[in-house]
């Protein structure tokens, strides 16, 4: 006879204000990503699956500059822009991940902003598309001078929103957003299935696993049922 397992203790965590990512983190904009990714890749004789191990995370013309180092960087950029229009323009397939309805709607007016490596336009196309509140503080591709996995989007996050860098809870999905965050001394949810390789402080499958409730002192308290390991 086989010992039952017991559900492992949710893991509770407080904090002053969440920094979230976006792709993979709250929307799930995989289906667009690849189309335009692998179509880029093939363009310029990279390997599609090879190139998507790089993909997320990254602003798009730093992510030319990993699969095509000797490229001079004014054409990574000015092949961003036609990407940026194209995942813009081309939003089949955009839903919100699991549970980011209810989480987003239990956030409300709790301190918290978006920190995304996409640019203002296809940050607003994609949020829309899955039907999700814009944060009223956000931190797109042009507020910035360097791409995750730079700490920067995340610490002017927090700066924006007048909260200490320790206080701060990121949710990333990958693997440069995740460093950004832990860069940044902040504590990382990582959400979903390109997480749970790359250190977050807790991983969770999707947003079904954690709930937000507001905290003492006008913060947040995170309950997060991570999986059983």
């Amino acid at each position: 006879m086989q010992a039952s397992t017991a559900p492992a203790a949710p893991v509770v965590l407080t904090a002053g204000a969440l920094l979230l990512d976006m792709d993979g983190t709250i929307v799930n904009s995989d289906a667009v990503v690849e189309r335009c990714w692998r179509e880029w890749a093939e363009a310029h004789g990279l390997d599609p699956h090879e190139a998507m191990k790089v993909v997320h995370g990254r602003q798009g013309y730093a992510t030319m500059a990993l699969l095509l180092p000797d490229r001079p960087m004014e054409l990574n950029h000015a092949d961003n822009a036609v990407m940026l229009a194209r995942e813009t323009a081309d939003t089949e397939g955009v839903v919100p991940v699991q549970g980011a309805p209810a989480f987003m709607a239990a956030l409300g007016t709790l301190p918290h902003a978006l920190v995304t490596s996409a640019d203002e336009a296809l940050a607003t196309a994609r949020m829309a598309a899955a039907d999700l509140p814009m944060p009223e503080v956000k931190v797109t591709a042009e507020c910035v001078g360097a791409s995750k996995p730079d700490p920067e989007g995340f610490l002017k996050g927090a700066a924006e929103l007048g909260v200490d860098p320790a206080d701060c809870v990121v949710f990333e999905d990958s693997a440069a957003g995740i460093a950004a965050g832990r860069a940044a001394g902040m504590r990382v949810i990582g959400v979903g299935p390109r997480a749970a390789a790359h250190g977050p402080t807790v991983h969770v499958e999707d947003l079904t696993s954690v709930q937000v409730t507001p905290g003492p002192s006008g913060g947040i308290r995170l309950t997060v049922h991570a999986p059983a390991a």
